[in-house]
């Protein structure tokens, strides 16, 4: 939906206006969660677990978008070599799961000391280097193995870097990346009347929307899967709205399709940064009533609850 959106909006510009077509693929899932956690904190728990797998989903396809894309002059070499790296991180991460959640210290000497490997030869292999950290994250271990008891190293590794990540990584990131260079109202109105920054806001907060929704309800309408009872339309409708937050991976995708020094670059920085906020305040006007009615609804259980108890 997204694509076709941008695609639309773009007929007729030039050839160089379509390389932005993938940018509204990403939903920046540190934003999105926290939107939905302010607006959405009493939705049911399987629309906000709905919004967690589908920001993971997107970035994982904004990433292989990156790697068949937007990648070129390959070197097999540098991309064998990558691969060692990768496959040592996890057969350790697979043999020895325990030693690496009781020891604080071994993750962040072996397994990053792997991981900048992985990274530093993806990168040199002419594909993009956040593919390592797609090919590092899915050797890790996400379920116990049976017989033994403990937290999966997934979530073990998750809280030990995500405050690194969320409170560091990202932030610089998107400092450097957000450099937006605009100055002045005509230089804005200048930027609006780019085609790029009107197909990445209506594919972010229009086109994310419509293609969610429209693949889960064809996805439902089979034998093979069915929406949780617990959640209904209208709630999608809200998740799929604060979907439409894309921030970092997109704006990686804008320097990659049009370049650090093109005007189309500093538009479509602009675009992201315009219709992630926009997404958030549609989002927050539809869901923070349907969001009242929940809260409602639990303090009237819970005082039903106590009062059976009571008598």
């Amino acid at each position: 939906g997204f694509a076709l959106i941008y695609l639309l909006v773009n007929i007729g510009q030039p050839a160089s206006t379509v390389h932005g077509w993938a940018i509204p693929a990403a939903t920046d899932i540190a934003f999105a969660v926290a939107v939905l956690a302010v607006v959405g904190a009493w939705l049911p728990t399987p629309a906000k677990l709905f919004l967690l797998t589908l920001a993971v989903v997107d970035d994982l396809i904004a990433i292989i978008i990156i790697a068949v894309f937007y990648s070129s002059d390959i070197s097999l070499v540098w991309l064998g070599l990558s691969l060692v790296p990768i496959a040592i991180y996890g057969t350790l991460a697979q043999l020895f799961p325990n030693f690496f959640r009781r020891q604080n210290w071994a993750p962040w000497v072996i397994l990053l000391g792997l991981g900048f490997l992985a990274w530093v030869f993806m990168l040199n292999s002419g594909i993009h280097a956040t593919i390592a950290g797609v090919l590092l994250g899915f050797t890790v271990p996400a379920k116990i193995k049976k017989g033994h008891r403990g937290i999966p190293l997934t979530e073990v590794l998750a809280h030990r870097v995500g405050p690194f990540s969320t409170g560091i990584a990202v932030p610089i990131f998107a400092f450097f990346a957000a450099g937006v260079t605009i100055a002045g109202m005509d230089a804005f109105k200048t930027a609006m009347a780019d085609t790029v920054v009107w197909g990445i806001i209506l594919g972010l907060v229009v086109g994310k929307p419509l293609g969610i929704m429209g693949a889960t309800w064809l996805v439902t309408r089979t034998p093979a899967a069915e929406l949780d009872p617990r959640i209904k339309w209208g709630d999608l409708l809200g998740v799929t709205m604060v979907a439409g937050i894309g921030f970092t991976v997109a704006l990686l995708v804008a320097e990659l399709s049009f370049g650090t020094d093109s005007l189309h670059g500093e538009d479509a920085k602009v675009a992201i940064l315009l219709a992630s906020v926009l997404a958030a305040v549609l989002a927050s006007i539809w869901l923070a009533p349907r969001n009242r009615r929940y809260k409602m609804q639990a303090q009237q259980e819970t005082a039903q609850e106590r009062s059976h108890v009571k008598y």
